[in-house]
């Protein structure tokens, strides 16, 4: 007993605080660990209290056996054999077992006293444990013959577990603090600092994304790992809430689907969740014609997330799908609240008006949360073209997947095309990609997290979600095929990430490797668990207690990080100062336009001083979103370069960075100025100065090549 007492005692030392109640020991499902279907149980029910010392039986089912029969008794902790022992129904007054006959079981309910001498075999601990990983196997024998009847198994359980709702909610709400505290710091001008905080709570959520997507995978894991990753499934939406169960149920039968009713007859049927065994039993849907409700139900991967977390099997696409679509309508109402907070503000003249483009970040939001949910949509919606729940729900799936992929690739193939016009006319992205407010606000979420250099490698990050998310969902069938693809998927963002080093600084380079070498591991340990190397039993159990300690040091380790930054940023003076330099300089970009619209003030100021009517900066200056297009159209189709008669465009995305040529000198009469396309002579203005669109010195290097590796 030992080594068993050795395991229980780490496991307490790890686990979370769990609630106080009374000891017990139980078991609300019995499953067929043989070929054998002479004797099934559709109901069963078990429960020891040390305190009372007595056994609550209570089960029905049917048999096919008759006569006397002798039971093998053999429990199993963390794969190590605790006890054996041999018990006969006769000697322990047993009614409708001794003997045993064919037919229907009636319904029984017995209370079975238990010696003094079977208590003291089991450590007290076993009460106490979270997530006890342990079972009792049957082996029903034939007294006259010593024949082999049946097998039966059932899992053991003390009632505590490292899955509760309060983790849940803790991580919930830091990620929402995390993302207050980033919204409050960039109005308050600190755009460094919410930069950071914005892109570590995205980290962070997609993260926990991560350990909700193991918790799906159809492999049996050991109870305290399926328990662990349970505490993420909010963040993917698999949160239970009365109505919606209701809603989704009456929906359903009105599309033509029939709903399972696992969760309402659960305290009629044995419903079991997966494990390794002698056969794979499938789940079968509750009221399917022709099923053989004499079975025991037995769920995996993405049905047994949804079943425990209380919601029907049949449920889980549409209350993820449900909790998607409110999150983004609750984020589109809280834009259209601020815009008439700020509008009555300036009405009432308690702020300046400040030309604010709603429209682009209102889009910007929206491409924001469809970025943060993708992950989710992409697993509940492939995986229900495998379910079939309806054919309208089928129809939802694919108009939903469609609908978000193709918003994605959309913006994606946009910020490519802005980066490299910004390379083609200044030798960096990052000019384009920050100088533009529009542009920053629609699509800077797909960028703002990487260097400017690296803007394309938020096409590698999607793929990385679409081909992991096609494997957890469509792979429920072929664990072992599912593991060994995430292991290869989660090794190749490794490398690559390791190497390419993407993000912004060098923190924010070792904070998300972080993440994806816990991944990996994670990864590596899920083959583990699907038994394709034939490890014993106990190191199963073992590593399903290292598989939750690391975890959650991590966990914490990542939400403590994520506060400390939100605190600081909120309650520092000037939070900027914490962080280190982007290694693209996008700051001088930012500050450029600042400094380009303080200029465009003080000329206006100027001109109404000296009486005239309009100024030269009545229109607004054009967003490089709209003037990238306008410039694609203007280039020639051929690719040749513009006459050197011709001064270059007078686009926005042709000329020099805004507010460059305010301090511009006079021009010398005579001096040849180069467009990147040829040199010309300037013709001169009336005051003297070089014309607002000009080109820079001959052998001259551009100063917008600083930053993003080009120097």
């Amino acid at each position: 007993m030992r080594p068993i007492s050795l395991i229980f005692y780490l496991i307490v030392l790890l686990a979370a605080q769990l609630v106080t109640a009374d000891e017990y020991i139980e078991s609300r499902a019995l499953s067929l660990c043989s070929n054998s279907l002479e004797f099934t149980a559709t109901y069963f029910n078990v429960r020891f209290t040390p305190k009372n010392r007595t056994i609550a039986l209570s089960f029905n089912g049917r048999s096919s056996i008759s006569g006397k029969v002798i039971a093998e008794l053999i429990i199993t902790v963390y794969g190590y054999t605790a006890m054996t022992k041999v018990l006969n129904p006769c000697d322990m007054d047993l009614e409708g077992l001794c003997p045993v006959r064919a037919g229907e079981i009636p319904v029984m309910n017995t209370n079975i006293k238990v010696p003094d001498s079977f208590i003291s075999q089991i450590p007290g601990i076993a009460y106490t444990v979270p997530d006890l990983d342990a079972s009792v196997r049957v082996f029903i024998n034939s007294s006259d013959t010593g024949r082999s009847i049946t097998c039966l198994e059932a899992e053991l359980s003390n009632g505590k577990t490292v899955y509760q709702p309060g983790v849940g909610w803790t991580t919930a709400i830091i990620s929402g603090l995390g993302l207050a505290a980033s919204a409050v710091t960039s109005a308050l001008g600190h755009s460094k600092a919410a930069t950071h905080i914005a892109t570590n709570v995205l980290s962070l959520f997609g993260f926990m994304q991560s350990q909700a997507m193991f918790g799906m995978s159809s492999v049996h894991m050991p109870p305290i790992v399926q328990s662990w990753t349970q505490n993420f499934q909010w963040s993917m939406g698999l949160v239970r809430v009365g109505f919606l169960e209701t809603l989704c149920t009456w929906y359903q039968r009105s599309t033509g689907g029939r709903p399972s009713i696992l969760i309402v007859d659960h305290s009629k049927k044995s419903i079991q969740i997966l494990k390794k065994r002698l056969h794979d039993t499938l789940l079968k849907r509750a009221g399917k014609p022709g099923a053989d409700t004499h079975k025991s139900i037995v769920i995996r991967g993405i049905q047994r997330v949804g079943y425990k977390a209380g919601i029907e099997v049949t449920n889980i696409f549409l209350t993820g799908l449900i909790f998607f679509i409110f999150f983004a309508t609750l984020a589109m109402a809280c834009v259209a609240i601020f815009r008439v907070i700020y509008k009555s503000l300036v009405k009432s003249r308690k702020i300046k008006n400040y030309e604010v483009k709603w429209n682009f970040i209102t889009k910007g939001i929206l491409f924001r949360v469809i970025l943060i949910g993708y992950p989710q949509i992409c697993i509940l919606c492939l995986w229900e073209f495998t379910q079939h729940d309806s054919p309208a729900e089928v129809i939802l799936a694919a108009v939903m997947l469609l609908t978000t992929t193709v918003a994605i690739g959309f913006a994606t193939q946009k910020v490519a095309r802005l980066a490299k016009q910004s390379l083609k006319l200044y030798r960096n992205p990052a000019y384009v990609l920050y100088t533009d407010p529009a542009c920053l606000n629609k699509w800077g979420f797909l960028y703002v997290q990487y260097q400017a250099k690296a803007y394309y490698f938020i096409t590698p990050a999607l793929a990385y979600i679409i081909v992991k998310s096609m494997f957890i969902s469509l792979s429920q069938a072929a664990p072992v095929v599912q593991t060994i693809a995430l292991v290869i998927i989660e090794a190749c963002i490794l490398i690559s990430i390791s190497i390419l080093r993407p993000w912004m600084n060098r923190k924010t380079d070792i904070y998300n490797i972080s993440i994806a070498a816990i991944n990996f591991v994670n990864a590596i340990f899920l083959l583990i668990f699907s038994n394709v190397f034939s490890q014993p039993g106990i190191l199963t159990g073992v590593m399903g207690v290292v598989f939750f300690a690391y975890n959650a040091v991590f966990s914490l380790v990542l939400l403590v990080l994520v506060l400390m930054a939100s605190t600081h940023s909120v309650l520092s003076k000037n939070p900027d100062i914490r962080y280190q330099p982007m290694r693209d300089d996008r700051e001088s970009f930012i500050r450029s336009q600042s400094q380009h619209q303080l200029g465009t003030e003080l000329d206006d100021l100027g001109a109404a001083a000296r009486g005239e009517k309009h100024s030269n900066h009545d229109k607004s200056t054009p967003s490089l979103v709209d003037a990238s297009d306008r410039h694609e159209h203007s280039n020639e189709p051929n690719g040749e370069d513009t006459p050197e008669e011709d001064p270059p465009s007078s686009d926005i995305l042709g000329s020099e960075p805004l507010g460059y040529q305010d301090h511009l000198p006079k021009a010398p009469a005579g001096r040849v100025y180069c467009h990147r396309k040829g040199c010309y002579r300037p013709p001169a203005n009336p005051d003297g100065t070089l014309p607002t669109e000009t080109g820079r010195p001959c052998n001259s290097s551009s100063p917008w090549k600083r930053g993003a590796g080009y120097e």
